[in-house]
């Protein structure tokens, strides 16, 4: 049986959502921007977009491209509950959902699709729904596989609904330029243009054995996706992840180390939370700096025994920061918990370690009930609230799941 995957795809969901709560905001140029001095733009509306708006801009930039561009401060509760409501609609047509990213999801409807007229009234159906119900938009891709699933609603877009069917597919693709596919980045694509290959068509008859000495082993799987192919099944549930991280942009960039350790505890403690939450510890602790010309570079190290504990991921971090001397004033940092493990639970016969562990829960409670850094040690009480919108790969359960009030 062929399957038939939908890709469901948001039509620039934070702005969407914004006007839709304030109707002064409707058929205007609007940006969602994150609440901090130094923020970018997060999504922008359709509107915004004529202007050549884009994201990632600063609010400089666009709003010298965009003179009446209306900057709106992203709310991240309306986001997150949205796409749990979202999910709603997309399991009264199938159990096999996939929550892609906070604005998108998969869905494969091959053994159901038939009690609701067909894919494409499935389609239409749940676009239907999200309007009347959200009054928001969205475009829905159909597809044998996953990637030509999304590669259907992103050449729909906006509020559209394509089906591309397995004939079809060697059409579509023959001419489409290869950074249009799904998975191929801007690297790829530049790597790709190097041995003369520019469209789909061209990447689906290269010779394998040209794809393999440039790429390796992701050779075959290029060359398959030039063909539409894909192999990624459809993932229903959390995933065991690889890594827990967090990552801020300071207020200012800053060499004092002391504000720079002050903003580490903070991401410690949140990498920390994330851990125990979803039952990870994790053996290496890596450490991420950014310069203000935006060079970017990682340190990490392993420890002894894994561990989730906000104290120890911070000590191992402290330790790889003060042994690097910096060149120039840091602009981000960011911390990753990674070599992941399932943690036992075994109780510790230490009593120090077992009361640190007791302080840990209990601080984890209350920021589970109320939110993301409500209750905090002492040391990052200026930088509790953390700043910007939650990122659009935030999931409705599993690590990527972050309680936002």
């Amino acid at each position: 049986m062929e399957k038939i995957f939908l890709c469901i795809d948001m039509d620039a969901f934070f702005a969407s959502v914004e006007q839709q709560a304030n109707p002064k905001l409707r058929g205007k140029p609007i940006a969602v921007i994150g609440s901090g001095a130094r923020t970018v733009v997060t999504t922008r509306s359709y509107e915004a977009r004529k202007y050549g708006v884009k994201t990632g801009m600063n609010i400089h930039e666009a709003r010298r491209l965009c003179p009446h561009l209306i900057l709106v401060v992203g709310d991240n509760e309306k986001y997150t509950y949205t796409c749990t409501e979202l999910e709603k609609v997309y399991r009264r047509f199938t159990p096999d959902v996939e929550i892609y990213s906070i604005d998108e999801a998969f869905l494969d409807v091959t053994t159901t699709h038939h009690l609701f007229g067909g894919p494409m009234a499935i389609g239409a159906e749940i676009k239907k729904r999200i309007r009347e119900t959200f009054g928001i938009s969205c475009t829905a891709g159909i597809a044998p596989t996953l990637l030509l699933a999304k590669l259907a609603s992103d050449l729909a877009k906006p509020d559209g609904l394509r089906w591309i069917r397995a004939g079809d597919a060697d059409s579509v693709l023959e001419n489409l330029p290869v950074q249009e596919l799904w998975g191929i980045g801007s690297r790829t694509a530049e790597s790709l243009v190097s041995l003369g290959i520019r469209t789909c068509g061209e990447l689906g008859s290269a010779p394998a054995s040209l794809l393999r000495n440039k790429f390796g082993i992701i050779g075959e799987t290029l060359k398959g996706m030039g063909r539409g192919l894909c192999n990624r099944p459809l993932v229903t549930g959390e995933e065991d992840p690889q890594s827990i991280g967090h990552s801020i942009t300071l207020p200012r960039n800053t060499m004092d180390r002391k504000e720079i350790g002050s903003t580490l505890l903070r991401l410690c403690e949140m990498v920390g939370r994330r851990a125990r939450k979803c039952g990870f510890v994790g053996r290496t602790v890596s450490l991420t700096l950014r310069y203000p010309d935006f060079e970017t570079f990682t340190r990490q190290s392993t420890l002894s025994c894994p561990t989730n504990d906000t104290r120890a991921i911070y000590d191992r971090a402290l330790e790889v920061l003060n042994g690097i001397r910096l060149r120039d004033s840091v602009r981000l940092l960011g911390v990753c918990l990674s070599s992941l493990l399932q943690e036992r639970g075994q109780m510790h016969l230490l009593a120090d370690v077992e009361k640190r562990r007791s302080l840990l829960r209990a601080m984890d409670s209350i920021n589970d009930r109320y939110g993301e850094c409500k209750i905090v040690r002492a040391s990052c009480l200026k930088q509790a609230e953390p700043p910007g919108v939650i990122s659009p790969a935030w999931r409705t359960s599993g690590v990527r799941n972050i309680r936002v009030k």
